[in-house]
């Protein structure tokens, strides 16, 4: 698969679902701490997300670090816009910055920040 088929791949992804996750195993079954953190934070927030497996691709697992000039897994994407990897997000969490930029996108969830 070519890097510009890569590219493809992932933003359709990006741009085809409005909170997606690339991550080290499934949003069931997370194979890293970091991707279970992100998973976590998200589904406190009753926050609908798609997963996708980084470690059952190996082109995505790379081409995903290229995309966002980001070289660690989680990355977590909202309305097509990169927010960062776990600590990031978890920090967001944290301070209620997470809710905020959910809420201005018009994402639903069912807290507003930590619980």
């Amino acid at each position: 698969m070519t890097e510009t088929d890569v590219n493809q791949r992932i933003s359709d992804e990006v741009t085809g679902n409005d909170v997606v996750l690339f991550m080290k195993g499934t949003p069931v079954f997370p194979q890293c701490g970091f991707s279970a953190t992100v998973v976590q934070v998200l589904s406190l927030m009753g926050v609908k997300f798609k997963g996708v497996d980084v470690l059952a691709d190996s082109d995505i697992r790379e081409g995903i670090k290229a995309y966002s000039n980001w070289p660690t897994i989680p990355q977590l994407y909202v309305k097509g816009e990169f927010l960062g990897g776990c600590d990031i997000v978890r920090e967001m969490y944290e301070s209620g910055e997470l809710g905020e930029v959910l809420a201005q996108k018009g994402i639903p969830t069912t807290s507003a920040s930590q619980a």
